[in-house]
Order: structure tokens, then sequence, then C-alpha cells
């Protein structure tokens, strides 16, 4: 299993919190996500390693802009 952090900004409001998680979550391998609204820590865990380009385009999808990753 392997999990990875993203700093997401421009979430106000629980809406964008279900709109990240729900298009994150369609990203193929990705087992589990967690949004922090009030700090906009993004964790995806995974089955194994997933392109952090896939992760970081679906949040965009959403309407979001990724800040860093770790």
């Amino acid at each position: 299993m392997s999990t990875s952090t993203y700093t997401v900004k421009g979430m106000t409001c629980g809406h964008c919190v279900s709109s990240v998680k729900e298009e994150v979550g369609e990203v193929a391998g990705v087992t589990g996500v967690e949004v922090d609204l009030a700090t906009g820590l993004l964790t995806v865990d995974s089955d194994g390693p997933v392109d952090a380009a896939k992760i970081i385009a679906a949040v965009e999808e959403a309407g979001y802009e990724v800040a860093n990753q770790s």
C-alpha cells in the first residue's frame, strides 16, 4: 500500500472537499481519499505508486490547484 499527500489551494467549503474526493477517487489504483478543508491536505491511498500527474490532473478537473506534494 502506498500513501501520498498533496496540498490543495482554493477549497472553501464542504462541496469543494466532495468535488476533490470524487475526482481523485476515480483515478485508477486509488483506494482511499481524505481531504482536510482547514489545512487543504489531500491524502491519497493506493495499491501501489500512482502517477502524481494523474492526481494533480484530477484536482484540476475539480477546479482546484495543487500547491505541493510530498
